[in-house]
């Protein structure tokens, strides 16, 4: 079942915002390609998780490097 409109399943219940829309959005695109119901929300928020914990890397390492221009 897809999931739409703060519609997520329960275990995204805790989970911040952001992750959380992204993981709807990867699990349904998971689940459009034929996954289970329980493989789409797993790996639907680990990667979620994943996405969020890159950028923030990234966005410090940004900042690390503009620290150095000065």
């Amino acid at each position: 079942m897809p999931w739409y409109n703060n519609d997520y399943p329960p275990s995204y219940k805790n989970q911040p915002v952001e992750i959380r829309d992204k993981a709807v959005e990867i699990a349904n695109a998971l689940l459009k390609e034929s996954a289970s119901e329980g493989t789409a929300i797993a790996i639907g928020l680990k990667l979620a998780r994943e996405h969020f914990a890159k950028k923030e890397a990234d966005n410090n390492m940004a900042k690390l490097m503009g620290d150095h221009d000065t």
